[in-house]
């Protein structure tokens, strides 16, 4: 295969303007070698045309759950990594709810190490908090620390004792590592079906009220600013939780970062309908109201990074009643588009939002260097069709699980290329 690529006529998106640049990208060797108009394509060149499509950086999911070790039958580091690249993305963030769980040296490089053997994409992985997630001993961080890993969580159980995350953020702050709070009070939260309100009685389900996840934003954000750490809050799913984010921002002592999912953005309570599992998250979805203040946030930086919070589920185990049936949907094959379907497409977002919060921010939280499509840089960007259209049927979803509602869906927008390090990752 070549290793000189010309993609012709596209518009170049950039996290840093709304404006498109009209441009022919050259790459040679995995680099941006020119992006200007008019380009002649060298002898033996793969020629591309991109006319009416978008290049842009290829996205960086920071919140996803590839299941590995110990629950391969949902998902897998080889199928994960396969689904984040249909869906345009090329770098992601595992959580460490895992069995074992990601709490040491050992774990941490048993999962690295099969990455490297199985993923086509570099793969990251958080450690946890504590020993177990158990919430009571600290894990092994330093030994962690040693092998790349920069964020620390409990993830789904968060740490419910706070004098036991102080302690951590008071050794683990030395070390230059960050902590991501699932923010949850599991006293107040109850059975975590749905959110507590007119849906939760119509259905007859206990529900899950708001103020279980607010409180606990604040809580997690004094200790951080007690102890001089860093604080990522994931997942935000109410306009009072993002409001609590603001002002401690607005205070400009303490360091805080927050994510909101798609799924936050677009979904409601209403939606789940007839007891419909593919809405049963946690945070389970809040109303419409809360919809519409997290897109505003998400627009005006508030929230810095949009992560999917990818959760596959086999079929069986959402096929389950609506109490019984596990958390979670997947995001990664159908995060892009959907956004563009939801949002974008309509106008009540830019493709420079998308870019900043879902490409060039996430990887800042990692300490990564961004990949803007622009002359010397790394070639690692997608070509997005926003003219196509993709129907998510389960053989075109690469993920294991497919617990989605937009399982056999058809939206706007197509994922037509990927490219990692100047190389041809998929091709539509």
């Amino acid at each position: 295969m070549s290793d000189v690529l010309l993609i012709r006529q596209v518009r170049v998106v950039s996290e840093n303007s709304p404006a498109f640049q009209e441009a022919d990208v050259l790459v040679e060797k995995g680099i941006i070698k020119q992006v200007a108009p008019g380009l002649t394509a060298p002898e033996g060149a793969k020629v591309i045309e991109g006319k009416n499509r978008l290049l842009m950086p290829a996205m960086f999911d920071a919140h996803v759950h590839f299941r590995e070790p110990g629950f391969e039958a949902k998902e897998d580091i080889a199928s994960g990594s396969e689904a984040a690249i249909n869906g345009g993305i090329t770098g992601i963030v595992m959580m460490p709810n895992t069995a074992p769980a990601i709490d040491s040296a050992t774990v941490v490089k048993m999962v690295l190490d099969k990455a490297k053997a199985v993923s086509r994409i570099p793969i990251y992985t958080s450690g946890c908090i504590t020993k177990g997630r158990e919430g009571k001993e600290l894990a092994a961080i330093d030994g962690m620390r040693a092998l790349g890993v920069k964020m620390l969580t409990d993830d789904g159980d968060g740490v419910g004792d706070p004098a036991v995350l102080y302690r951590a953020m008071q050794y683990a702050s030395e070390f230059g590592m960050f902590f991501a709070s699932h923010c949850e009070v599991h006293e107040l939260a109850g059975p975590r079906a749905l959110n507590e309100g007119a849906m939760s009685y119509r259905l007859g389900i206990k529900g899950s009220p708001a103020c279980a996840e607010e409180i606990m934003i604040d809580r997690d954000i004094r200790l951080a600013h007690a102890t001089g750490a860093h604080i990522h809050i994931q997942h935000v799913s109410s306009k009072l939780g993002m409001e609590t984010i603001k002002w401690w921002k607005d205070r400009g002592d303490v360091k805080v970062t927050a994510e909101v999912a798609p799924h936050h953005l677009m979904f409601r309570d209403e939606d789940i309908g007839n007891y419909d599992t593919h809405y049963k998250m946690n945070p389970p979805l809040r109303t419409a109201e809360d919809n519409a203040a997290l897109l505003e946030g998400l627009k005006t930086g508030i929230f810095d990074l949009l992560a999917t919070d990818h959760a596959p589920h086999t079929p069986f185990e959402k096929a389950q009643d609506f109490t019984s049936a596990p958390n979670g949907i997947t995001g990664m094959d159908t995060a892009l588009v959907s956004m563009f379907d939801r949002f974008v497409s309509r106008g009540e977002l830019g493709w420079d939002v998308i870019v900043k919060r879902y490409s060039a921010e996430p990887r800042r939280l990692m300490g990564l260097e961004p990949v803007p499509v622009e002359e010397g840089g790394t070639a690692e960007f997608i070509l997005f069709d926003p003219e196509g259209s993709t129907t998510f049927t389960a053989e075109f979803m690469k993920s294991k699980s497919r617990n989605t509602p937009f399982l056999d869906k058809t939206l706007k927008g197509s994922v037509d290329l990927v490219v990692f390090d100047g190389k041809v990752l998929l091709e539509r």
